[in-house]
């Protein structure tokens, strides 16, 4: 069923250090839980319009280009792959920002515009584990609603966790990359055993 990949990747691509997830840890450290949300929430609603964009752009070209789905499954795979080699090889950070402006609602929702993982994990998700079975407008926004929740979860984790999550990870940081990027190469090979 392509439900279990679907999730995997986006649960591994939301949940694995990024853009939205380092912010919100480090708002919520700075700021608090409660004075992050406005940027959470910022970051949900530009996320959802982001999936809501790949779910039409993704189903024109697959009206349009019918033989697309293979090129565009190949594509999703590489960089599937591309993103689990980058994770697993990846080293620790600094993450001190301390910048009052990038907690705002208003921040959030325009940095979705310009976050490249956001944006290629929309498109990802839906030309790979969604179109090939599904083209109706109600499980089109269906789906961008879930693919936005799981990040929303993951935001919300980091957020909570704060500088406990922290300290785990500068502690547990290889091991949780090296899972995660397997998880994310099995999301990877499924793409051809759900198409």
């Amino acid at each position: 069923m392509f439900i279990v990949p679907l999730l995997t990747y986006a649960i591994v691509a939301s949940f694995t250090p990024g853009p939205n997830n380092i912010i919100s840890m480090t708002n919520a450290r700075n700021h608090g839980f409660r004075k992050t949300l406005q940027f959470i929430g910022g970051v949900a609603a530009g996320c959802l319009v982001i999936m809501l964009l790949s779910s039409y752009f993704n189903l024109v070209l697959y009206q349009f280009i019918p033989k697309i789905q293979f090129v565009m499954n190949i594509i999703g795979c590489l960089y599937m792959l591309y993103l689990a080699v980058k994770i697993i090889r990846s080293q620790p950070q600094e993450r001190g920002d301390k910048e009052e402006g990038f907690n705002s609602f208003f921040f959030g929702f325009i940095f979705q515009f310009i976050n490249p993982k956001v944006i290629l994990y929309g498109i990802t998700a839906i030309s790979t584990f969604v179109i090939p079975f599904y083209s109706s407008h109600a499980h089109l926004a269906l789906f961008s609603v879930i693919l936005t929740l799981v990040g929303l979860c993951a935001n919300m984790t980091w957020a909570l966790c704060g500088s406990l999550f922290q300290s785990l990870l500068s502690r547990y940081e290889r091991p949780f990359n090296i899972l995660m990027g397997l998880l994310l190469i099995y999301s990877a090979f499924s793409v051809f055993t759900v198409s």
